[in-house]
């Protein structure tokens, strides 16, 4: 799904360029995004002459202040988090003062500084989402919807009665359109029913996400859940259960712009995570048939790490060229690698230092799962991944010490202090190793096969979705399009919908 040429699908498309001001805290994933959509949304918005965007699961609100801001549109942000709403406003209030010095500079003032108004609300099912649409249309002041304030430009629906809704605004005419960048499971699929049954909705524009999240219902063709959605896909009794579900979310653009080290690095952590399981198969019985969950393990620590292989790696190859004598020295010290510094090749940092040498077999026993047990748990592996090449042709003999056991071990007591469970004193974690390292070559081409289904598997939910809006007749146009670089955000498809 490669990113389509966003100005020949929208003629005379306007994709403005963001300061800095607007950028911060964003990182190049989220500056992407936010540039590409912001300029679709008002390019729909537009086209469909709605005068209000109701930025759908906002976050920290950096569509919506964009789409404020950059394009001047009366945007809300709607969130569930009340934390998300006081950050959003915080934020506007400080891009408001930049805009309005460079609107005194520029001798400019006339001109109204949109911002975003943020309401906390958790948006359940359609009903909720039609009560707060009603609510909203109040053209001018939110606090006049009768909602509960809490504080300037934040609102929240909770306390508000059924039925004690204020009727709409009848002179304006008012219309929305519902923008959401990967809002979340169910969330994205209440949007478009939203747009169905809800008349002042006149478009939409949803990224979806999360789909291991959605709900799933075949037996009854009449439920609202989040797949299927189409009476095609309900016909048809197709099910593809929450397995299936996750592997929609596979990252196929990413695996294919992946080095073979860091490919067969994360080919090793799966390995690990399939070992830990036969750990608390073994151990901790009662504790696995509650389907636990560990999480990504240091998983902003290893994405560090990969970039420092990728700036070292450059830096050991000018060194090379310039004094090959120092580099061959520099691979004969034992505990040494051009991947890393001194100051990298142990050492971190937690109320105090610790060394984790390359000879380490991690024989200590963490006496307690406190937060300062597991953090250091994390930067133990941590260190040793920065030492550690999965590429098994490195050019460091003295990387090829430290042996996949003793990061197992690592990685299992990691995972049970995330667990909160307390180490036993009789696990085999050797022996446990050894039975289970003879499968771990299985691992890249099994996970491999699976990762190439994802794609098929995201199309299908995508399928549905966009086949249960043309099922609802000519009164719409419904589409999808592939708005964003896959490679820097792997759910790039948009399905965007207007009235007609």
């Amino acid at each position: 799904r490669e990113q389509a040429d966003l100005q020949r699908v929208f003629p005379d498309l306007y994709m403005n360029s963001l300061s800095n001001v607007l950028t911060q805290g964003m990182n190049r994933k989220k500056k992407h995004e936010v540039e590409a959509l912001a300029a679709v949304v008002s390019w729909i918005a537009r086209s469909v002459g709605a005068n209000t965007v109701v930025d759908v699961g906002a976050g920290q609100g950096y569509l919506a202040q964009v789409l404020s801001f950059e394009y001047q549109l009366s945007v809300i942000a709607i969130d569930a988090c009340s934390h998300h709403g006081r950050i959003t406003n915080a934020r506007a209030e400080r891009i408001k003062k930049h805009y309005a010095a460079k609107m005194h500079k520029s001798r400019s003032e006339d001109r109204n500084l949109n911002m975003p108004k943020t309401v906390t609300c958790r948006v359940l099912s359609t009903d909720t989402f039609k009560t707060l649409s009603d609510s909203l249309l109040q053209k001018d002041d939110l606090q006049k919807a009768n909602l509960t304030g809490k504080g300037v430009g934040e609102h929240s629906l909770e306390g508000l009665p059924d039925g004690n809704v204020p009727s709409c605004c009848v002179d304006s005419k008012p219309s929305l359109l519902l923008a959401g960048l990967h809002a979340c499971g169910d969330l994205s699929v209440t949007m478009l029913r939203t747009f169905l049954e809800c008349k002042d909705v006149k478009a939409v524009v949803s990224i979806g996400c999360c789909y291991n999240l959605l709900s799933e219902e075949v037996e009854n063709a009449d439920s609202q859940c989040g797949f299927p959605m189409s009476k095609g896909i309900k016909s048809a009794g197709l099910s593809l259960g929450k397995s299936s579900r996750d592997l929609a979310c596979q990252s196929a653009e990413r695996w294919r712009c992946l080095g073979k080290d860091a490919g067969l690095h994360n080919f090793e952590l799966h390995a690990f995570r399939a070992a830990f399981q036969m750990v608390l198969f073994r151990y901790y019985p009662e504790i696995l048939i509650t389907s636990p969950a560990i999480g990504r393990q240091g998983k902003a620590l290893r994405r560090q790490h990969h970039q420092r292989i990728l700036e070292s790696t450059l830096h050991h190859e000018e060194s090379a060229h310039s004094s090959p004598s120092l580099s061959q020295k520099n691979c004969k010290k034992k505990g040494s690698c051009p991947t890393m510094n001194s100051a990298e090749a142990g050492t971190a940092k937690n109320k105090g230092t610790f060394e984790i040498p390359l000879s380490d077999t991690g024989n200590s026993t963490p006496k307690s799962c406190g937060a300062a047990d597991f953090a250091s748990s994390i930067l133990e592996m941590d260190a040793l991944f920065r030492g550690v090449s999965f590429n098994q042709s490195t050019k460091c003999e003295a990387t090829k010490s430290v042996d996949k056991y003793s990061l197992f071990e690592k990685f299992s007591r990691s995972g049970l202090c995330r667990l909160g469970l307390h180490h036993l004193q009789d696990i085999n974690f050797a022996g446990l190793w050894k039975e289970t390292e003879p499968f771990a070559e299985l691992i890249g081409p099994y996970w491999s096969l699976r990762a190439a289904l994802g794609p098929v598997l995201e199309t299908i939910l995508l399928l549905d979705r966009l086949l249960f809006l043309q099922e609802q007749g000519n009164s719409l146009e419904a589409v999808m399009i592939p708005i964003f670089d896959p490679t820097l955000s792997p759910r790039n498809v948009a399905l965007i919908a207007k009235k007609i």
